[in-house]
């Protein structure tokens, strides 16, 4: 029997049940997921195996099993660990499979399986409750079948696609149960795609995520160019995101992207060879919103406000590549730090789409030079406001920033798409507790984006003067205006309401009253 895409993501809420009450949600990923990818190494390597010994047997068999793109040993594959699913040290047995799956596919594979401790008492409980936990995770997805021919495809699409689109839905229910921890490491797929539409990904191009969590975001905008000729570079400070993103690319066939750990803004990873900057043609980024201590990174001597100890103070100058030269974000939301690097990563002629909270569009003192400079540099070209509750990890409402570096206007466009449309309906849908983008509200948001003419309480073109007579101020409601008169109010009406209601209350009350004398109170 085939599997299909509603089989992997049953498998994987079957795992979910099973962590439940045992770790914390937005730990679930960190353990079910990589138990999935080696589901699919082992099942895929195994399938490759057969094929070529219906040609080859012996050294020659041996000599075309090294051309494969990766390889697992039998002692290494979900097969044998399932076997062993009753061992005492099954935590160990994982781990170890896990250590050596890399080492043998060092190249492909480094960083992705060891990053989760499957023998730890402290994550999972004591060893009886860890091993029985970790055989349920072993039998949940034992009864997959991830051979690429076993995969159930429709028009147009090759199994990588099937397995990797049920692997993105999981990773987004898993941020769902994970609630505001999840922020970190998924952008929701409705936002995902607006962005990529919005980037427009060319081939050729070099795309680019400083915060890139699970690497959705890059996929989505990859996939949007139907190209393979994209080089991906992405880099994220959460041990665990990093291998959860490369995962993400390896099960979506992205065999060359470059997925790099570490602080994005002490310690940018991709440089060129002069030891500059890397520039690059499309960036996007859901970063961590208002990010505290967001320079720790450039303080190595450990400076504080400490008795006898000096006290640190971020400086343009302690940055070698100069992303702060048009000024010091404030130590305590670092959403411009984060935003002066993407511009300051940007190629001539490349864009911007990058998730912020809406205090960056008004908030003063170094923020407000920031973005006078930013204007007057003519690199914003669109503001678009989004509904709240679309992301998980906060309710509060957030906006799109579109910059280009190179543009021939110099007007900027301003887009709400958090009130209503002109029948009255939302711009936006609401879903249980979290609020979505449909294909229409996305098709609408693009279609302004591309058309940049004004629509009623919903598009805005603004000229840079009217920009410099708000004093650079770019909070949205100051140039789209969505605000809905209320039906004047029938004063007279209202009145004999409030009259009637005396004469009801006071009627109620003279029969508390014989109530009460019938009681003797």
């Amino acid at each position: 029997m085939s599997t299909s895409k509603k089989n992997i993501e049953n498998a994987l809420m079957r795992c979910a049940d099973s962590l439940r009450d045992t770790i914390d949600a937005a730990n679930y990923k960190d353990y079910v997921l990589p138990l999935m990818f080696v589901k699919y190494l082992s099942d895929t390597y195994t399938e490759k195996v057969q094929e070529l010994e219906k040609e080859y047997e012996g050294i020659r068999l041996e000599r075309q099993k090294r051309y494969l793109p990766f390889t697992v040993a039998q002692d290494c594959s979900f097969s044998t660990l399932y076997e062993q699913r009753y061992s005492d040290k099954i935590g160990e047995i994982i781990n170890m499979a896990m250590r050596q799956i890399e080492n043998d596919n060092n190249q492909q594979l480094a960083g992705v399986l060891n990053t989760t401790d499957y023998n730890s008492e402290n994550a999972l409980g004591t060893r009886e409750h860890k091993n029985a936990i970790l055989r349920e995770l072993l039998e949940d997805l034992y009864p997959l079948d991830l051979r690429p021919s076993q995969i159930e495809v429709t028009e147009g699409q090759v199994p990588a696609d099937v397995i990797g689109d049920a692997y993105e839905y999981m990773i987004g229910q898993f941020a769902s149960m994970a609630g505001k921890k999840a922020g970190s490491f998924y952008t929701p797929a409705a936002v995902s795609e607006l962005m990529a539409r919005i980037v427009a990904v060319k081939p050729g191009d070099r795309l680019y995520d400083p915060t890139c969590g699970s690497g959705s975001l890059l996929i989505k905008c990859a996939k949007q160019a139907r190209s393979k000729q994209i080089s991906i570079y992405g880099q994220e400070v959460n041990g665990s995101s990093v291998a959860m993103a490369k995962m993400n690319m390896y099960i979506h066939e992205i065999s060359d992207a470059k997925i790099a750990w570490g602080d994005t803004l002490a310690n940018p990873m991709f440089k060129d060879d002069d030891g500059n900057l890397l520039t690059f043609d499309a960036i996007v980024a859901n970063m961590p919103f208002s990010k505290d201590k967001w320079a720790v990174g450039f303080n190595p001597g450990g400076e504080s406000s400490g008795k006898g100890k000096k006290e640190f103070k971020m400086e343009a100058t302690l940055d070698k590549y100069h992303r702060f030269d048009w000024g010091v974000p404030p130590a305590s939301k670092g959403d411009w730090a984060f935003l002066l690097h993407m511009i300051a990563s940007l190629a001539v002629g490349g864009r911007i789409a990058a998730v912020a909270p809406h205090g960056v569009l008004f908030r003063g003192a170094a923020e407000g030079r920031i973005r006078r400079r930013i204007v007057d540099e003519n690199l914003l070209d669109t503001v678009i406001g989004l509904p709240e509750n679309l992301f998980y990890g906060t309710s509060i409402p957030a906006c799109i920033l579109v910059f280009k570096r190179g543009r021939k206007n110099t007007d900027i466009c301003f887009i709400d798409a958090s009130k209503k449309d002109e029948n009255g309906n939302l711009r936006y849908v609401k879903v249980s507790n979290q609020n979505e983008l449909s294909e229409k509200n996305i098709n609408d948001i693009v279609t302004a984006y591309k058309n940049r003419v004004d629509v009623e309480k919903f598009v805005h073109v603004a000229s840079l003067e009217e920009i410099r007579q708000n004093d650079y101020n770019l909070n949205i409601p100051r140039y789209v205006d969505t605000f809905e008169e209320e039906e004047p109010i029938d004063i007279e009406s209202v009145q004999q309401n409030i009259a009637h209601l005396k004469i009801e209350i006071t009627e109620a009350e003279k029969q508390m009253d014989a109530y009460l004398k019938e009681l003797g109170l």
